[in-house]
């Protein structure tokens, strides 16, 4: 009789787990977004986000209006893989020695922030800087953009002989 009982005992215990395994099996996965680590760029920025339709429109605040005279840019020479910097005055022009390159700067926030179609500045502490640029080789534009300090692989200007990387704003004093 004790036989009869332990058999039926493991047999509903095999039943029991073999039916939560089952029912384990047929229960998808729940799907959750990838989100890197703190600290660390997700690896497409802009995944899941639906972008609205328009133009853009870039506002610099009034507590940022005439608080930077410029950038210093990085610009790498990929061929001797040396750097040069330079310094540029907002809304005016750099030619790249040696090329046919001009970099032509724009406004610089140095608190980067994107909201909808209204590019502005959070503050005016430079925790996230960026500079629009617009850069030509001869007259032809060939790139209009961003250059982030932080994040300088994000939209970057793509050229087989040269880089640019925005250092860092050069405030009025």
């Amino acid at each position: 009789m004790i036989k009869k009982i332990f058999v039926l005992v493991v047999a509903v215990s095999i039943m029991a787990a073999f039916g939560a395994c089952k029912k384990k099996e047929e229960q998808p996965l729940p799907q959750t977004p990838a989100i890197p680590a703190p600290g660390m760029p997700a690896a497409n920025p802009h995944e899941g986000i639906a972008m609205p339709k328009g133009e853009t429109q870039v506002v610099v605040p009034e507590s940022v209006k005439g608080k930077w005279s410029g950038v210093k840019i990085l610009i790498e020479d990929k061929a001797t893989k040396k750097m040069q910097e330079a310094t540029v005055k907002l809304g005016s022009e750099y030619k790249i020695p040696k090329s046919d390159l001009k970099i032509k700067v724009g406004d610089f926030l140095p608190d980067f922030r994107m909201d909808g179609l209204t590019i502005t500045s959070a503050s005016n502490q430079p925790n996230n800087p960026a500079v629009s640029v617009k850069v030509y080789e001869g007259d032809k534009e060939i790139f209009k953009g961003w250059l982030y300090s932080k994040f300088p692989t994000i939209h970057p200007f793509q050229n087989d002989k040269y880089g640019l990387i925005l250092k860092e704003g050069v405030p009025k004093g």
